[in-house]
């Protein structure tokens, strides 16, 4: 099952956008700019809580994303500032991941996620939809990030 995210306008340019998601230890800093404590929004809230459970190293991921357990994902390809793709690895469900992202101006991009997951036949109407707004929400997220030039 291969799906794609809307295409995401970002404020920054492409050059930004690659370094910073091509380099996973740079989570850390945007990790450490999420402010402690309730946002008032469920929706924020919830994901802050997830992003607690995020560890990372330069090429790799790990979230624990319940109910589905604990997902990582690898970085197995870097396309120089345009593309990175990601692997799954000691995933309960195998996809690859990647990032594409384009450039607009000399200030502003454009990114797409895209997954393909290996679901089975049977599951497939039960998960798409779910996989679906999981990845726009992750675009939106990633379109927000305070991208360093």
């Amino acid at each position: 099952m291969k799906l794609e995210s809307a295409v995401k306008a970002v404020p920054h340019s492409q050059r930004a956008v690659y370094d910073t998601l091509s380099d996973l230890t740079h989570l850390k800093s945007l990790k450490d700019r999420i402010p402690a404590g309730s946002t008032g929004n469920a929706e924020m809230d919830e994901v802050k809580d997830k992003l607690q459970d995020l560890s990372f190293d330069k090429d790799s991921m790990s979230i624990n994303i319940s109910p589905v357990g604990n997902v990582s994902m690898r970085i197995v390809d870097r396309e120089e500032p345009k593309m990175i793709k990601f692997e799954s690895e000691k995933s309960p469900l195998k996809f690859k991941f990647w990032i594409q992202m384009l450039p607009v101006e000399v200030t502003t991009s454009k990114l797409r996620l895209t997954i393909d997951a290996d679901v089975p036949f049977f599951a497939k109407g039960m998960v798409e939809k779910p996989l679906q707004e999981a990845l726009e929400k992750i675009a939106d997220m990633m379109a927000m990030i305070p991208y360093e030039e």
